[in-house]
């Protein structure tokens, strides 16, 4: 399965969640914020918009790495997407 992986290489969890994923060779598609203004712009909608960023926001946060299942999971814990693939 599929992890769709939303960061920056510039975060220190996104690079650990990514190094986690490689470890355990598990394919990823990962869209660099840093790099990508469209992928960002996407991204700062759904982050304004979605419920399981209220805390992120309150806290003043960026709320990345997200990561993603195909099967539309979403967390920002990369244990929790190694205890779904099992």
């Amino acid at each position: 399965m599929k992890v769709t992986v939303v960061g920056s290489h510039l975060c220190e969890d996104t690079r650990n969640a990514l190094a986690i994923l490689k470890e355990k060779n598990i394919e990823v598609e990962f869209f660099n914020l840093s790099e990508d203004l469209s992928a960002l712009k996407k991204y700062l909608q759904y982050r304004e918009t979605e419920a399981m960023y209220e805390e992120v926001r309150k806290n003043g946060g960026i709320g990345i790495p997200l990561l993603v299942l195909e099967d539309g999971t979403k967390t920002f814990d990369v244990n929790e997407i190694l205890n779904r693939l099992g």
